[in-house]
């Protein structure tokens, strides 16, 4: 039996395994709502944050501004989002019309037999357990980069995503 075989797998290995079989299922589940797992992703930020601008947007789904701009001309041209002009300059904050509530809500009935699935080997105790455990590597996560670095300067954002790039060819 060789040494490999009996490392336990990293947490940071499983957390990406786990986001990449979720993000499958919803993919699957969303498409046909005609909603994409980002698009989805944005409606809910924005039922729980009403108002915010593409960039805070962005920071919250997880993707570039770049993508996120495109997402958010993509639902604002199917009447999901409307955007109006913000107090700061040429800013515009985005909110939920009707039909992106109606979406949504369909979008929720349709992730939620994905997540109770992804849960269904845990305890309700277990689940908040985790729950908790994740929140707070998410707010570590947030703090500060890997080497202590700022995470919202340009200079931490290009270091952590040549890192990432690296550790990706780890793996593989």
């Amino acid at each position: 039996m060789s040494s490999r075989s009996s490392h336990v797998p990293r947490i940071a290995y499983l957390v990406k395994w786990v986001e990449r079989s979720l993000r499958l299922r919803l993919d699957e589940v969303l498409a046909p709502c005609e909603i994409s797992t980002p698009d989805y992703t944005a409606l809910s930020v924005l039922r729980e944050r009403d108002g915010l601008s593409s960039a805070q947007l962005a920071r919250r789904v997880c993707v570039t501004p770049q993508a996120m701009n495109q997402i958010v001309i993509g639902l604002e041209r199917r009447g999901l989002i409307r955007r109006r002009s913000g107090t700061h300059g040429r800013m515009m904050s985005a909110s939920l019309t009707v039909k992106g509530m109606e979406l949504l809500a369909l979008g929720d009935r349709a992730t939620l037999p994905v997540e109770e699935r992804m849960l269904s080997g845990l305890s309700r105790a277990e689940i908040g357990v985790l729950r908790r455990a994740l929140s707070s590597c998410v707010a570590s996560l947030r703090e500060r980069g890997v080497r202590g670095e700022e995470t919202g300067t340009i200079l931490g954002r290009a270091r952590r995503r040549k890192e990432g790039a690296a550790a990706a060819r780890l793996v593989d």
